[in-house]
């Protein structure tokens, strides 16, 4: 579903069952919260973090919900572990590989958003704004990729790029197994 709309991004969707059942989930940038509401429903613990405390107080329900400005402050969250970490329509490049860091070992990363080429057909048009080729690949060098796209998408016309990535888990047994 386009961002905006209400409804968890399809990609979000396809990708939630990779989360252990009743996990710790962050949610980054998480707006009026489509994803949190979402990932509720799936019975996850949550996590979101945004800067506009009017679009996060109707979802105090949810769960544990922080007013940040990460792109200015510290991260608020120094040392915390998730099982999932997810962003949509959201980059801050500095922030990068704390959200990485941020993984649990068997955690997983679900992340979308725009990229190059997306100046061509509207916002966000900021070269800071968008990704440049393969760069969540390299964001995720340490992580196992079950999943990449870069590309364009119709019905709003964007340039995306999206990876699940998840933490190895040295514990679990082997071999994982990453239902595609």
């Amino acid at each position: 579903m386009p961002h905006g709309s209400g409804e968890p991004s399809a990609w979000v969707r396809r990708w939630a069952p990779l989360v252990r059942p009743g996990g710790s989930v962050l949610d980054v940038a998480c707006g009026s919260g489509r994803h949190l509401r979402y990932l509720a429903a799936r019975g996850h613990a949550l996590t979101g973090i945004d800067r506009d405390a009017d679009a996060l107080a109707p979802l105090q329900p949810l769960g544990r919900l922080i007013v940040a400005d990460i792109e200015g402050r510290a991260w608020p969250l120094p040392g915390e572990r998730f099982d999932a970490v997810v962003v949509t329509h959201y980059l801050w490049r500095p922030l990068l590989p704390t959200l990485v860091a941020s993984l649990a070992p068997g955690g997983v990363l679900i992340y979308e958003t725009f990229t190059a080429g997306n100046e061509t057909v509207g916002k966000p048009s900021r070269p800071d704004f968008l990704l440049r080729p393969g760069e969540l690949l390299q964001a995720c060098a340490g992580l196992r990729t079950v999943a990449y796209e870069d590309g364009f998408i119709d019905a709003p016309a964007r340039f995306l790029q999206r990876i699940v990535a998840v933490r190895p888990d040295p514990d679990a047994p082997a071999p994982a197994r990453y239902p595609l």
